[in-house]
Parts: structure tokens; sequence; C-alpha cells
């Protein structure tokens, strides 16, 4: 037990060091984010979504990755740190990929991005466009930490929230929606499973340093690789 309670102890502090380097370096980033579709070509677009109080910079190294593959990464700036509910946050979304008529699209999002982005999926415009998403660390029953936050946007996410409920209970798309999480996550105690999707525990812990971990760079590589892509759409 007390060597259980350590090594989360020690996960915590690694965690929050983590996002403290990468909220300090996106502070500081000055990048284009139209070089991440530059030389796009005609592999599967990304559209990459943060996680709350993250900007797209908070993501910029798995930006980086997906867009050494060949693949064009779409960020949405008007987003800003992402303290907006999902809904509007998800107009947001819907306006980029009609602004750009971006179809086939593959979600790789972080937290409450993969909140936004089920919600995208199970609207009639924008749901056709997606392909499929990649949800990491994301708290879709919840969190029941964000009760203690006195701040509406985070106690949005607390489990009895109505709007939290009302996308629980829109499994449609969970088909669509691959799900990891770590083995331990001090932001989502009871994790990211989510019903009738593909979830993947790994062996990681932590809520942020798992963006960098080189399994869920597998994964997401494994889900735009060309033979996913003709099998997702040999199944249409």
């Amino acid at each position: 037990m007390r060597r259980t309670l350590l090594r989360r102890a020690g996960v915590l502090a690694l965690d929050w060091l983590y996002a403290g380097r990468h909220q300090l370096r996106a502070a500081f980033d000055r990048s284009n984010p139209d070089a991440l579709v530059a030389g796009e070509g005609s592999r599967t677009p990304v559209v990459l979504i943060p996680g709350i109080f993250e900007t797209w910079r908070f993501l910029r190294p798995l930006a980086q990755h997906i867009h050494a593959s060949g693949h064009p990464v779409h960020v949405v700036t008007a987003l800003e740190d992402n303290r907006m509910s999902v809904p509007e946050a998800a107009a947001l979304v819907q306006r980029h990929l009609d602004e750009h008529d971006l179809r086939d699209v593959v979600i790789v999002a972080h937290s409450k991005g993969g909140l936004i982005a089920k919600y995208l999926m199970g609207m009639p415009d924008s749901g056709p466009r997606i392909r499929t998403t990649v949800a990491v660390a994301t708290p879709f029953g919840g969190s029941s930490l964000a009760r203690f936050i006195p701040i509406s946007s985070v106690r949005a996410l607390m489990p009895s929230s109505p709007g939290l409920v009302r996308l629980a209970l829109n499994r449609a798309v969970n088909a669509q929606i691959i799900s990891v999480w770590g083995w331990f996550d001090p932001h989502v105690p009871a994790g990211s499973r989510l019903e009738g999707a593909r979830n993947i525990e790994l062996d990681v812990g932590g809520h942020f340093r798992i963006l960098a971990r080189p399994e869920l760079l597998a994964i997401v590589d494994e889900v735009l690789s060309p033979a996913a892509v003709a099998d997702d759409r040999s199944d249409d």
C-alpha cells in the first residue's frame, strides 16, 4: 500500500513537472500554425483539440510528430485556452471543418478535447466529416475532483453535470472513438473507459506525461496508417 502511494506521489510530481514545462514553452512559442498544414499532400487530415487551460501550442510536440508523418495538422486557434463550454467549443471546431472543407478527419484530443470531439461526432453537419477520434485521458464519465475547483468551466466536468450526462447518453458514435488513458490519472480518478469504444489502458502514469509517451504515439501512428484508413473505408 505504501509503495503504491509513493508511486502515485512520484507520478503526480512528474506529471505537474511535465505540464509546467510545456505550459511555459507554449507561453513563449511563436510558431505559425499554418506550418503544420504545409506540404499536406493527400494523407489523412488531423484536427488537434487540446484540454482545458491548454492552447494548441501545449500539444505542439504531438502535432509535430503527426505532421512529420506527412499529415496536415489543423488547430483551432479560436479555442484559445479552451475554457468555454463544450457546445461553444464544438461550434468553433465545426466552423473550421466547414471553412477548410475537411473530410475523413481524424481528431486527436486531450482531456476535455475528447468531450468536444464526441459532441462534434454527434452533430449532423460535422459528424459525417469525422472518421475517428483518438481521445487521450478524457473524462467521459466526468471527474469527481471537479467539484473542488470553484471555476465554472471545471465544475462543468463533474459527473453529475447535465451537459456531461447528456453527452454520455449519446452512445451512437462511441464505436468510432479510441479512448486511451494511463493506469493512474490524478485528474480523472475513475479513468477514461467509454462503453462501446476501443479502450486502451497504458502502463503509464499521469494526465499530461502520457502525451509524449511512445506507446501513445504508436497508437496514433496506427490509426493514421494507410492500412487503417483503407480498412475504415472498406467498412463504409
